[in-house]
């Protein structure tokens, strides 16, 4: 399955890393770093210098999605980060999505993005309320997020996402609550919830290993619950596993993820997929510079896949969506049983098989069973890890 257009083409998307951050969440495990910003101007020079090099070589489509994520791309000079969407050809109705924190962005560089071309913001929210961004180790004001957001629409942006956070330990269910309340309050045409994980390597990990307390899976499966409750009634249905939207306001760009479509990476420790290829590039900022200005390939490696594992990935990725998969490709009787549990909905009139809202707490194991009556059979375990893991906004 690939992500198309009424003309035929199909869509491309280009995704940019972007590594650098003021500080570091206590949660976060991505390649970010907070010592690097004497790197900013080569690393620049670098994203541009690899698209450039891609152009010129016909490996880059024109894209209908541009997504730059982190790490903290806001973080950049707004003039500077818009010299590499200046590299990047676009369709004409391209999404083009900057994340954003709301402590470091103003109407300004709103204006800046605005005028060269972004047409969605994400803005890494978490939470509304001061104690619980504490325990994340987040410095953001819940005040600036109305601000940033009030900013937004004065530069002319109508989509944008805010992402929250849940199940952090001590978060009670009235305080998260209030802050899917607030959020919901601000009207955001798309919302994005991810329960919050421990990692390891990370403050929190070190802190759980030495003691404290760990996100409670019962907790954080009451917290979806309510909260899906919530963004249902204020018209803001699911469409994937963690994401709720205006209908329109989808993301193009992840949409083009779960169709397993084709995007570029640029930028250290960016992922891209090309046919039945999943490649990454070199993890550090260093390493990625080094590379490009040698004139080396960034990728510092790559898996393809074959027939069997691409078309059970395929599944995989629709099963997080609203869309579904085909009945047609699973053993009637593991679907009676999975329809007889909760899990799945059997939509007659498409012939499809919907996660339920139970369904989609038990994700992952709903998946194998309906992996293992399907034709194929559970031949790709890795991408159960490898592509469904959730990712929140800086």
């Amino acid at each position: 399955m690939t992500a198309s257009n009424p003309d035929g083409t199909q869509d491309f998307g280009v995704y940019v890393h972007i590594p650098f951050c003021a500080t570091r969440c206590d949660y976060c495990d991505f390649a970010t770093w907070t010592d690097r910003q004497h790197l900013q101007d080569s690393y620049v020079d670098a994203c541009v210098t690899d698209l450039r090099r891609r152009v010129e070589e016909g490996l880059v489509p024109l894209a209908s999605s541009v997504f730059f994520g982190g790490g903290t791309p806001s973080l950049l000079p707004p003039e500077q980060l818009m010299t590499i969407l200046g590299e990047i050809p676009r369709t004409s109705t391209a999404e083009v999505t900057v994340e954003c924190n709301p402590d470091s962005i103003d109407r300004s560089g709103l204006d800046i993005y605005r005028a060269h071309g972004v047409n969605r913001l994400s803005f890494g929210v978490q939470s509304f309320d001061e104690q619980v961004l504490a325990g994340l180790g987040r410095t953001h004001n819940p005040a600036n997020v109305e601000r940033v957001v009030a900013d937004a629409r004065l530069a002319g942006f109508d989509n944008f996402n805010l992402d929250l956070i849940y199940g952090t330990p001590g978060e009670s269910v009235d305080q998260w609550l209030a802050t899917v309340n607030s959020a919901i309050a601000l009207n955001p045409p798309h919302l994005s919830m991810y329960a919050l994980t421990v990692e390891p390597g990370t403050p929190m990990g070190a802190n759980v290993r030495a003691g404290a307390l760990a996100p409670d899976d019962d907790d954080q499966a009451t917290k979806y619950e309510l909260a899906d409750e919530l963004l249902t009634k204020a018209k803001m249905p699911w469409y994937e596993i963690s994401n709720w939207a205006q209908v329109g306001y989808e993301c193009r760009h992840n949409l083009l993820h779960w169709a397993t479509g084709d995007y570029l990476a640029i930028g250290c420790a960016a992922h891209g997929h090309r046919a039945r290829s999943r490649y990454w590039n070199l993890r550090t900022p260093e390493r990625y510079i080094a590379a490009i200005a040698a004139q080396e390939s960034p990728e510092a490696g790559s898996e393809v896949l074959d027939l069997n594992a691409q078309r059970e990935e395929e599944f995989v990725l629709a099963l997080r969506t609203s869309t579904g998969v085909s009945a047609r490709k699973v053993d009637p009787e593991v679907i009676s049983a999975c329809v007889d549990a909760g899990l799945i909905d059997h939509i007659a009139s498409t012939d499809r098989l919907v996660l339920t809202r139970r369904g989609r707490l038990l994700a992952t194991e709903v998946t194998v069973r309906l992996l293992a009556g399907n034709n194929a059979g559970p031949r790709y375990d890795g991408v159960l890890t490898a592509m469904g893991k959730d990712r929140p906004s800086v």
